[in-house]
């Protein structure tokens, strides 16, 4: 199966992360090669994808949001657990792993991939079923930080037990949990080796999927508002423990 993926962000990590077969670049007509957009050239040469100047029209169909660029390629690489699990130990780090229960906006998952790309994740577990995919936009939104991540499919029971038999503390996040703590001399439950589990949108987690939990925590809030949305509350869950890390 293939697919078009777009913009200048996705298309060019793509390219960069050489995780996916490249068949074809559709470039609209008049865009220059500069910027981004020569170093897009470079590497669709580099990797031997055929390069096509097509009307804007054309790219319209694909996706109203193309910036000039759209890149045929094969479907999303889909990894295991025992791969985020070794390229942990590639990195000589504590598993640190996000693991969304049941998501179902492309632009909250794109967000949370960038975010967990960005502080070094070493990969992220979502269910088979019920949940958004890697899609186009999916990497549109996240600016391409889908490419260079390793993202599995599977039972989130199943998971969350095995990172348990791996050493892995799994701490969900819930309105509903105890406040997030990071107290100087206390051990945070968001430092060493961490599974961050986050909920849907609206439902937040699965019973089976908090039950599963080691811990589940809320975010401090001082102001009026009762909550943030998932991809907000995950990302800064995220740098708080991308912190915690830092300091040990």
């Amino acid at each position: 199966m293939r697919e078009f993926l777009y913009s200048r962000n996705a298309v060019y990590e793509a390219l960069r992360a050489r995780r996916r077969d490249c068949f074809s670049l559709l470039v609209a007509e008049g865009v220059q090669p500069n910027g981004k957009a020569e170093r897009i050239f470079q590497l669709a040469q580099e990797r031997k994808c055929k390069v096509e100047r097509v009307a804007r029209p054309r790219l319209d169909k694909i996706h109203p949001n193309h910036q000039g660029f759209a890149l045929e390629v094969s479907r999303y690489p889909y990894a295991a657990l025992p791969d985020l699990l070794e390229r942990a130990q590639e990195r000589n780090e504590p598993p640190f792993i996000l693991i969304l229960d049941t998501l179902n906006d492309p632009q909250n998952f794109g967000a949370l991939l960038r975010t967990a790309e960005a502080v070094g994740a070493h990969g992220v577990i979502i269910p088979l079923a019920r949940t958004v995919e890697v899609t186009p936009a999916v990497a549109n939104a996240s600016s391409g930080a889908s490419e260079h991540l390793l993202v599995a499919q599977m039972n989130l029971a199943q998971a969350i037990a095995e990172l348990k038999e791996a050493g892995v503390w799994v701490v969900g996040l819930d309105q509903d949990g105890e406040t997030v703590r990071t107290d100087s001399g206390r051990k945070s439950p968001l430092s060493g080796a961490l599974g961050l589990v986050v909920g849907s949108e609206g439902e937040g987690m699965r019973p089976l999927v908090r039950k599963s939990c080691d811990i589940v925590l809320k975010l401090p809030m001082r102001g009026e508002i009762e909550s943030l949305n998932a991809a907000v509350a995950g990302s800064v869950a995220l740098y708080l423990a991308y912190l915690l890390r830092l300091q040990e």
